[in-house]
């Protein structure tokens, strides 16, 4: 993509952003992990109703960043400690349910056998996945600290220049969503036929929940 063309739409450095944004979408967070679990137990249709529960948290993300809502949590640290510790607390509540869940099943003798991660059958993908998207440490801190460094202030209409950077970001999470909704089904079967195995992925996922938790509630801007 031209570097002369995107800074004529008041982007600036492309590339650092693209590699960025691709590196941190890569990493394991909140919303991959449960797009995943959805899919590993619910099929290729429900993992993609969480994928549009993030698309769409993330998407709202994008637009509060575009309209300053970075700029009054920078500028505001009570305001900026009492979202990160909700965000904290309710990935924490997350991550101690898959646990009690997982620890329930193991007293009981047995694990679920359709579940890569205990998701209840009557929770709404959509709308759980929009609250973890929304509560992710990891898009909270990118959309504060990282996606508005790459828009030019004096740009006339920098909400062009989001709306380039936000739709390369749901492009890269599209891509990397489907590829774990599809491997998600395909781990389905494996954790069917060994019940301990997927009572103790679902124990480490929901450490991991805690541990998103304690990261955001620890995290600096």
């Amino acid at each position: 993509m031209n570097s002369f063309m995107l800074a004529s739409f008041g982007v600036v450095d492309f590339w650092t952003f693209f590699l960025g944004t691709l590196f941190i979408v890569l990493l394991p967070g909140p919303n991959s992990l449960y797009v995943l679990s959805v899919a590993a137990q619910r099929g290729v249709r429900q993992g993609y109703l969480g994928a549009c529960g993030v698309f769409v948290g993330d998407f709202i993300l994008m637009v509060l960043s575009a309209c300053g809502a970075a700029s009054v949590l920078k500028a505001s640290p009570m305001l900026f400690m009492a979202v990160k510790y909700v965000g904290a607390a309710y990935l924490g509540w997350i991550g101690l349910q898959m646990l009690l869940g997982c620890w329930r099943r193991l007293r009981a003798g047995a694990a679920a056998a359709d579940a890569a991660v205990p998701v209840a059958r009557g929770t709404d993908p959509f709308k759980k996945a929009l609250a973890v998207s929304l509560m992710n440490p990891k898009a909270i801190l990118f959309f504060i600290s990282f996606f508005v460094q790459f828009v030019d202030p004096h740009f006339h209409s920098s909400m062009l220049s989001f709306a380039m950077l936000g739709l390369v970001c749901q492009i890269l999470s599209f891509t990397y969503l489907t590829a774990l909704i599809f491997l998600g089904t395909r781990l389905a079967a494996a954790f069917r036929r060994r019940r301990r195995l997927s009572t103790g992925l679902s124990a480490g996922v929901g450490a991991l929940f805690m541990g998103f938790g304690v990261k955001l509630a620890t995290a600096t801007l």
